[in-house]
């Protein structure tokens, strides 16, 4: 399994609209299901700071990751652009792998 983990600080008055771009089935989400390998998207809110979000894409592996942002750059661009409006930071926390043979944790969505 591979993650891709962002860190968002979402403007007050976008709150409602970034849990909708970024929740599930929102715009991110139907992009990403539209690549195989994609096993789908976690958006966690911070509890003690107002307006911090996580967010954890899962994909199968690091190739179907890479494979997604060959194929839909050009999509991925543009509601990146559209989604910049939300936020004041936003911050790659980084690419993670399973680096041990159990059951993957973590399935459900937020």
């Amino acid at each position: 399994m591979y993650w891709v983990v962002w860190s968002f600080d979402v403007k007050v008055e976008q709150v409602k609209a970034f849990e909708r771009a970024y929740g599930p089935d929102g715009e991110w989400e139907r992009l990403f299901r539209l690549a195989p390998g994609y096993a789908g998207t976690e958006l966690r809110r911070e509890t003690d700071r107002r307006g911090h979000y996580l967010t954890i894409d899962r994909w199968n592996s690091r190739a179907d990751y890479e494979c997604f942002k060959d194929t839909f750059s050009t999509q991925y661009q543009m509601l990146d652009v559209r989604c910049a409006r939300l936020t004041e930071i936003e911050k790659k926390v980084g690419d993670f792998e399973t680096q041990t043979g159990g059951r993957e944790a973590g399935g459900g969505r937020v």
